[in-house]
């Protein structure tokens, strides 16, 4: 076999880039075990704690109907095109879109199935997708697929955009904005606002990935759309389960037509296995909780302010504003090299490289999660201010 694969391995491991598999014991945000240490997890997406949540657990599995009708079945075993649907399947969607007040909805698998199979499926030859250039790989898969033309515009470069659809709107049957809430890696947002006022003025339609928004904000928890006032403004909103909901699983909230459409178009639902009942029950148990839980959500973004502030009083380069506070370090090795001492320190904290991020842009990326205390985090600035001083001394 050739050894091409194991030279771009040995590349890769020289640029400090090399990713493994990081087996733990237990998920979600608190504390994990990781190479036999007790560690404080600042790099789960599990926002609301749900993840290590027991008691939670505990009642769901109490909740459960463990008699013939399925509920507590582990797969699904077929597409939900063949016998792999259920009515828990349909339960749950018609419960999304009561909450987002949307015409219909339709699961898919996850984030990633949603992205590459709604994008490709609903915009063709004749249109045009326009995508924030730091959208979700998922959503730049999805371009890839699509046969529609595609371009990206500059992160939150409305002014771009604005000259882009000036340029090319009337050259297209179709076109799309496609654009993330809450932006991953860098923990800002979008302007909803300015997206609406353009989707209006060059009657375009509006797709929004609530990935990162969905559990956190809004005063039910819906995202950022909902915490704006616009849900109905928003033509395609993906929501997921896998991150602040603690499970796995995606939605679209959409139009009945679209839902059909994407029924018998969408190959990532079409030829897939659907979501397992007891997947699906979970997930109609943590959605409906999650509703509820406004008092966390409060408490998730005040010490996320605090910690961001606090970093900057440190003359620490960070951004954003919401629970996810990056603090940019630049070269790949260095950001493995602190990373092991913030583990060595008591905190799990993994290093984002390229290509996650852009060249000369590695970073940490503190995921702050709503079952931790300021307390856990209150050293943190101390902690990077240290090693930085340090890093500067080497060079």
């Amino acid at each position: 076999m050739s050894s091409r694969y194991g030279k771009k391995l040995h590349k890769l491991k020289a640029k400090g880039r090399l990713r493994e598999l990081l087996p733990m014991k237990q998920c979600g945000a608190g504390i994990v075990n990781y190479k036999g240490h007790t560690l404080l997890n600042l790099s789960s997406n599990d926002y609301l704690g749900l993840g290590q949540d027991t008691e939670l657990r505990q009642r769901f599995y109490q909740g459960l109907d463990y008699n013939e009708s399925g509920e507590s079945g582990f797969a699904a075993a077929s597409s939900r095109l063949l016998t792999g649907d259920f009515p828990l399947s349909h339960y749950l969607e018609d419960e999304l879109a009561s909450a987002y007040e949307s015409e219909s909805v339709l699961l898919f698998n996850s984030g990633y199935h949603a992205n590459i199979g709604i994008l490709p499926a609903l915009f063709a030859k004749g249109d045009l997708i326009l995508s924030d250039k730091l959208n979700h790989a998922s959503i730049h898969d999805g371009l890839q697929l699509s046969r529609a033309d595609h371009k990206r515009f500059r992160h939150g470069d409305y002014a771009q955009l604005h000259d882009l659809l000036t340029k090319y709107r009337k050259q297209y049957d179709q076109v799309v904005i496609v654009s993330e809430s809450v932006f991953s890696m860098d923990g800002d947002e979008a302007e909803l606002d300015r997206l609406i006022e353009l989707k209006h003025e060059f009657d375009v339609r509006l797709y929004l990935d609530e990935a990162h928004g969905v559990g956190v904000y809004g005063k039910k928890g819906l995202g950022k759309a909902e915490e704006k006032g616009v849900l109905q403004e928003i033509d395609f909103l993906v929501g997921t389960f896998g991150k602040a909901l603690a499970s796995i699983g995606a939605f679209v909230c959409c139009s009945k037509e679209i839902h059909d459409y994407l029924v018998n178009h969408s190959r990532s639902f079409i030829f897939t296995t659907g979501l397992p009942p007891v997947t699906i029950n979970w997930n109609r148990f943590v959605f409906q909780h999650m509703l509820t839980m406004n008092r966390e959500r409060h408490h998730l973004q005040q010490i996320s302010t605090q910690l961001r502030h606090a970093l900057t009083e440190k003359g620490i380069a960070t951004g954003g504003s919401t629970n996810i506070v990056p603090v940019l370090i630049g070269e790949d090795g260095l950001a493995l090299k602190q990373a092991k001492q913030m583990q060595e320190l008591g905190y799990l904290v993994l290093p984002v490289r390229p290509p996650t991020v852009p060249e000369g842009t590695a970073r940490f990326r503190f995921s702050i999660c709503a079952n931790m205390q300021w307390k856990d985090l209150q050293k943190l600035p101390f902690h990077i201010a240290a090693m930085a001083a340090g890093a500067d001394s080497e060079k």
